[in-house]
């Protein structure tokens, strides 16, 4: 006999004006166990989790809390029900302190003042049982996204929640922080709390869930115990086609290619040092390191959105100087950023505005030409599957895979002949990764140069005809071929293979 739900969704469904973004979705969450809620970009997860929060009310269907039905008007109302939810994007005041963070709006009273000490001893206990050591009198804004995702983890535990939401908890976390926050998990499991996980990592998925539930247009298509699912079967599910293939197959190496991109001692002040290395034509070469190695500062350097020296940068074989983005873009080298929210896109703004911006001298120089840039956008929706509701809506209210591929139809406004990619999927779930994956080889296979940085491993491998490890700020080493595995990459990441640097020929 199963357990019974805390929390319940019974045949719910949403509209956002004339257009039903859920169709009857059913689905428990249990005492003690994790639902993992898995589906497309747009598959209507975030919206099934803001419905159980009480960010938003459904339009039709019920919600059950221990069996009776309920309305949460707000995420407050939701908060006070005990069910808590860690979004995606960061729910956090960049100005204030983690401790003030983690107490905002619940600020501890000792008579009329505030109990400093007390909210200090208790956010250090937070902090601790998630292995953090971030000091909380810092301001979150020095941050980095990993630290601000566990600061967000613990702002969750200081809930002391029935029900834990987490969207997308580990897309900015290292391997061993996702490690530690799936103890904190099972932890929570053991203590009785019901979770409900969403990841488009789908071996995060096989390790912790008890339940998989499948979202797919809106429509729930799969709903059982994860022994019974393999991650194979979830992709199928997911995109309602065949990913067995994700990666597009590799060319086989073809010598004296011409070099487009030569670097010779790149150097980016206190976060990298003498780097060099060659891109050929026709090339995807990724970047692997831990987190710190310096693969984005350095090609940030390269770029000229950072101080950086160099000995020198050749393209196509001529000199260049970049000291600024706009160096970068005249001599064909484009840089597309790993944070598409913050730098790579005005979500305020609509498709047509975000795809036209990094090349608004092709649309006129003293007035627009809107119906060329409206042609443009036509071509971009068509080449990159771009799916919107409605092609005026904000680029902030598309899910984050078109986001991501309106960001490259972006920076291919820009006619680039060397494409630098930042983390290419991130937080983007297997379908559209497939997509991405096949549009970068079709770009290679075109005569382009791409370089692709990645924290994930299966990404850089599958993906790579050549792969550059970066550790502690330096190249380690150079691997080709039958290299090119998790195993030595790992190795010369962390500093234990064999040979510790090389210059690429």
């Amino acid at each position: 006999m199963s357990t019974p739900s805390v929390l319940a969704l019974r045949q719910v469904t949403k509209s956002f004006g004339p257009v039903e973004v859920l169709h009857g979705v059913t689905l428990d969450l249990r005492a003690g166990e994790v639902l993992a809620l898995i589906g497309e970009n747009g598959a209507g997860k975030s919206t099934t989790m803001k419905i159980l929060a009480g960010i938003e009310a459904p339009s039709g269907g019920r919600i059950l809390l221990d069996g009776e039905e309920v309305s949460f008007g707000s995420l407050h109302d939701g908060e006070e029900a005990g069910v808590v939810m860690i979004h995606q994007e960061f729910n956090l005041a960049e100005q204030l302190t983690v401790e003030q963070n983690i107490f905002l709006g619940r600020e501890l009273r000792k008579g009329l003042l505030l109990d400093k000490a007390r909210m200090r001893r208790l956010t250090r206990e937070y902090l601790a049982r998630i292995d953090c050591q971030i000091d909380p009198d810092t301001l979150v804004s020095k941050l980095s996204n990993s630290d601000k995702q566990m600061v967000e983890i613990a702002k969750a535990l200081s809930r002391d929640a029935r029900v834990l939401i987490m969207d997308e908890p580990t897309a900015v976390l290292t391997g061993s922080e996702t490690r530690i926050l799936f103890e904190q998990v099972r932890a929570l499991k053991a203590s009785g709390t019901a979770i409900l996980f969403t990841s488009h990592k789908l071996g995060e998925v096989a390790e912790i869930a008890d339940t998989v539930t499948v979202l797919r247009d809106g429509t729930l298509v799969h709903d059982g115990p994860a022994r019974d699912i393999t991650e194979d079967q979830m992709a199928t599910a997911m995109v309602g086609r065949d990913v067995s293939d994700l990666f597009p197959d590799k060319p086989e190496a073809a010598p004296g290619r011409e070099v487009l991109l030569r670097v010779e001692g790149l150097s980016v002040p206190g976060r990298a040092s003498d780097i060099s290395f060659e891109l050929h034509r026709g090339e995807i070469l990724g970047i692997a390191g831990l987190i710190g190695s310096g693969r984005t500062e350095a090609m940030e350097g390269l770029c000229g959105l950072r101080p950086a020296t160099s000995t020198r940068i050749e393209i196509g074989g001529t000199p260049v100087s970049i000291s600024r983005p706009g160096d970068a873009l005249a001599h064909g080298l484009c840089y597309l950023t790993e944070d598409r929210k913050l730098r790579g896109l005005l979500l305020d703004k609509g498709m047509r505005e975000n795809l036209t911006l990094q090349a608004l001298h092709k649309y006129g120089r003293v007035l627009i030409d809107f119906a060329a840039e409206e042609r443009a956008l036509d071509q971009a929706i068509d080449e990159f599957d771009i799916r919107a509701g409605a092609r005026t809506m904000r680029v902030g209210n598309l899910s984050g895979g078109n986001q991501q591929k309106l960001l490259l139809a972006k920076v291919m406004q820009s006619e680039p002949m060397i494409l630098i990619v930042d983390e290419p999927t991130r937080g983007i779930d297997i379908g559209t990764k497939q997509q991405i994956y096949a549009f970068l080889r079709k770009l290679a296979e075109d005569g382009h140069g791409i370089v692709v940085i990645s924290s994930e491993m299966q990404e850089v491998i599958g993906l790579s005809d050549r792969v550059m490890v970066m550790r502690s700020g330096r190249l380690a080493k150079v691997l080709t071929g039958d290299q090119i595995t998790e195993d030595i990459i790992v190795r010369h990441a962390m500093g234990v293979g064999t040979g510790s640097t090389e210059r690429v020929a």
